[in-house]
């Protein structure tokens, strides 16, 4: 860089001492400028971003009836089974509610079992002759009739004794707890989310990269992964999913590589680096020095050689590195281009070439 602003300044020198002599002669001032021959050139660049550890499946839990938690028995961090109780509600509605269904039940075989008792006597007194048709068939639909509530209540109970159970409150899957959202004392309405958890199982690590950086072609889909706390931790992934939208706000794409095995140090939320490697491709790669804005857009300024005057020139950038710009378009192998000087040039100005170098291959 040095040396860019030690030529710009002689150039500018050389530029002003020929003004000053065209001047004295009567003739337009020429601009001393500095440029270079372009050359086409192959590229490959490794990409570098951060971001972090998620679950690949996360559990929203919730209570299934209705209810004020009594009781709460994890925080966020810890892990869980799939059949621990995390919270638990007042119970007393339930429990109400099961004891009458049991009372129901008991009071229904009761009946069932006098019905039983009639039937049979109605059953032999027939096969006697001592009894009616009409008798033992209503012995017969009591019975019948007795048995189905008896089903009724027994299903009646086990709704109870479902019911009374959603009281505990369970996630189904192994997991860590994310965060919670309720306190002891709160009321809940069954559905209401409570706690989120990610589930045991495969990660991701998650990253936010700009839209243009993924328009370039992939090597490969597989990324390379390191734990920023200790590069010594490494893992292999593949991209699994790339978000269909940009971020309004940062103006990036989520993009999920799914880990192939997640070392114990990757934990939840962990910074990690990914490395992602693209095809070598082709472009012009020119010193930072060169590029101009021209009509709101950027541009470089191109020198004909035949007529020794100069135009600007607009032109696609690949990627910007520390020293030079990579141009993927507008300009063509073997143009001159001014790098140093572009700050007093106009469209189709004459210019004196201080210097004429050759790009880099």
């Amino acid at each position: 860089m040095a040396l860019v602003l030690a030529a710009c300044v002689v150039a500018m020198s050389s530029a002003s001492r020929a003004a000053g002599d065209a001047k004295a002669a009567g003739k337009p001032a020429v601009a001393v400028v500095r440029t270079v021959v372009a050359h086409g050139t192959t590229i490959a660049s490794d990409l570098i971003f951060t971001g972090d550890i998620q679950a690949q499946s996360q559990v929203s839990v919730a209570f299934r009836t209705n209810g004020k938690i009594a009781k709460r028995l994890v925080e966020v961090g810890d892990h869980v089974t799939a059949d621990q109780v995390l919270a638990k509600l007042d119970p007393k509605e339930q429990r109400a509610n099961l004891t009458n269904a049991q009372a129901a039940l008991t009071s229904a075989e009761a009946l069932l079992t006098q019905a039983k008792l009639n039937f049979k006597r109605q059953e032999q007194l027939m096969a006697s002759g001592y009894t009616t048709r009409p008798s033992y068939d209503d012995a017969e639909q009591q019975l019948r009739t007795t048995q189905a509530s008896v089903d009724s209540a027994k299903a009646a109970l086990g709704t109870a004794e479902e019911q009374f159970s959603y009281t505990d409150l369970k996630a189904g899957v192994d997991g860590i707890v994310l965060s919670r959202t309720f306190e002891v004392g709160q009321v809940v309405q069954t559905g209401q989310s409570v706690l989120v958890m990610a589930q045991d199982g495969p990660r991701d690590a998650v990253f936010n990269i700009f839209e243009a950086v993924l328009a370039a072609p992939q090597e490969s889909k597989t990324v390379a992964v390191t734990l920023q706390a200790d590069p010594r931790v490494k893992a292999v992934g593949r991209v699994r999913e790339i978000s269909p939208s940009v971020d309004a706000a940062s103006g990036t794409v989520r993009v999920k590589v799914g880990l192939e095995e997640t070392p114990k140090a990757m934990s939840l939320g962990a910074v990690v680096i990914g490395t992602g490697k693209f095809r070598p491709r082709q472009a012009i790669v020119l010193p930072w020095s060169a590029l101009y804005r021209w009509e709101n857009a950027p541009a470089v300024w191109v020198r004909d050689p035949a007529s020794g005057t100069v135009s600007p020139r607009t032109v696609t950038i690949e990627r910007y590195g520390p020293n030079t710009i990579a141009l993927k378009g507008g300009i063509e192998p073997g143009e001159e281009i001014v790098i140093a000087g572009i700050q007093l040039l106009r469209p189709g100005q004459t210019v004196a070439v201080a210097e004429t170098l050759e790009a880099t291959r």
